[in-house]
């Protein structure tokens, strides 16, 4: 397996390669040249599989033997074995037809884990066999930090710097960070955005000569290996409820789009998805761009939901790599047009997207009503970006007979503030973070400056 450029101007790698390396030198995120196929019968003899197991299947073709069978099934094992439920990501039935996927019961409580606890091991693995030390640096708007924090703290190999807005994530997010006390880890809260923590690493991995020779790594959703990892979830819940003998349809709270572009992947493999529905908040990009053909920056809202606080979306561009039919030269084009001025998708791409993606986008009071609602019908209590995923399953859903799976992406307890101003009491930490507000914490706060978080990480890296 290779894996190209979106931007079509760098090198092809091989599965290590690209996940030792993140973004592509050309500036493009990296995608499999060819899509492995799910063939039916592959699909139906996943039916009653443990998770691990239909995850070394559904991975095995893009890792390419690089990584030999009996250790990367120990390796998927191990990263899973770190889950409170034994489904790992277990279905929960809202009414006769609406399922929640609950993606929370990793360690930090967000469906992140799925990804990084599997990452970090990949990571540690590659440099062991290499010999070499390496530096993540990542940018957070909540749960990748933490996520990403648990899946290589344990990791021999690693130094781990994570950047996250200053007094813009919730206090059980920043806690979930800032007080993990390892040797490895680095917490740096950016007098800025998410979009601001998120160009300077972008800018540090274009420019890697502040660290002088020592390899950076990315652990956010532009490193294949976390693309690769979300799309078993899409097959382990559809095959759940019957595939590949019926369609199923899916909708994500979305804003980086790894999550929704995982899912995407899926459905090109083989599995039988009929609809996919895009939620978002008020920072609406994407809704914006599939319903009204509106490509272009606005400023950041801060809203209930701030993992989905972003102004770019930074996957997006893997969906328009394909949508573009792999036309690299097109999709940079666009790019560089949005960069300076608002910018319009090419009427046969999005007729394209427009044939399997929806959307739809709630505001903050709409977030709290769904909240509401939700409990008082099924009694479940909805963190605030998975309530936008259920108002949006229910307003643009395009048939009510096919099982709609709504992706649950964070334990309600880490957004307990919004379900507070609900109208409810509160949502109780599990026992393994019974304490967290009580602990100890550690991290840096830096001007939103390129140099001064460079100058931090080339000190402090060990």
């Amino acid at each position: 397996m290779r894996y190209i450029s979106t931007r079509g101007q760098a090198p092809a790698l091989s599965f290590e390669e690209v996940v030792l390396t993140g973004m592509a030198s050309d500036g493009g995120l990296y995608v499999p040249e060819e899509i492995p196929p799910l063939s039916h019968e592959a699909l139906a003899s996943m039916a009653g599989l443990s998770y691990a197991e239909i995850a070394f299947r559904v991975m095995k073709p893009y890792v390419g033997g690089e990584i030999d069978d009996d250790t990367f099934r120990t390796i998927v094992r191990d990263a899973y074995a770190a889950f409170s439920h034994d489904a790992v990501v277990p279905l929960n039935q809202l009414d006769a037809n609406h399922f929640l996927l609950e993606l929370f019961h990793g360690p930090t409580l967000a469906f992140k884990d799925v990804a990084l606890q599997l990452l970090g091991r990949i990571l540690d693995h590659f440099l062991a066999k290499r010999g070499e030390r390496a530096v993540i640096m990542g940018a957070t708007s909540g749960d990748t930090g933490s996520a990403a924090i648990e899946g290589c703290r344990h990791c021999d190999n690693l130094d781990i710097f994570i950047l996250h807005p200053h007094n813009r994530v919730s206090e059980v997010q920043r806690r979930q960070m800032t007080t993990v006390l390892a040797d490895n880890v680095f917490n740096i809260a950016i007098e800025g955005n998410f979009d601001d923590a998120q160009a300077m690493v972008k800018a540090s991995f274009a420019d890697q000569d502040f660290l002088d020779g020592t390899r950076l790594v990315a652990v956010n959703s532009i490193n294949w290996a976390r693309i690769m990892a979300q799309i078993v979830y899409y097959v382990a819940a559809a095959v759940a409820l019957g595939a590949p003998r019926r369609d199923v349809s899916f909708c994500v709270p979305s804003a980086n789009f790894g999550n929704l572009f995982a899912g995407y992947m899926a459905y090109r493999m083989g599995l039988p998805v009929q609809q996919f529905i895009i939620a978002t908040n008020a920072n609406d990009i994407l809704h914006r761009t599939l319903a009204d053909n509106d490509f272009s920056k606005r400023d950041l809202i801060a809203t209930l939901a701030p993992s989905m606080d972003i102004v770019v979306s930074s996957n997006f561009e893997r969906l328009l790599f394909e949508a573009y039919d792999r036309d690299a030269e097109a999709v940079g084009t666009l790019l560089e047009r949005f960069q300076v001025e608002p910018a319009a998708l090419a009427d046969a791409p999005l007729a394209d997207l427009r044939r399997l993606f929806a959307s739809h986008s709630v505001d903050d009071d709409t977030i709290l009503d769904v909240i509401r609602e939700a409990h008082q019908r099924t009694q479940e209590t909805l963190d605030p970006h998975t309530a936008t995923g259920y108002r949006a399953a229910e307003r643009v859903r395009s048939d009510s007979t096919v099982p709609m799976i709504t992706l649950a992406t964070a334990h309600p307890a880490k957004f307990a503030e919004a379900v507070v101003k609900a109208g409810f009491p509160g949502v109780p930490l599990p026992p393994h973070m019974d304490d967290l507000l009580e602990r100890e914490e550690r991290y840096t706060v830096l001007p939103a400056t390129l140099e001064s978080v460079q100058r931090f990480v080339a000190e402090q890296r060990r």
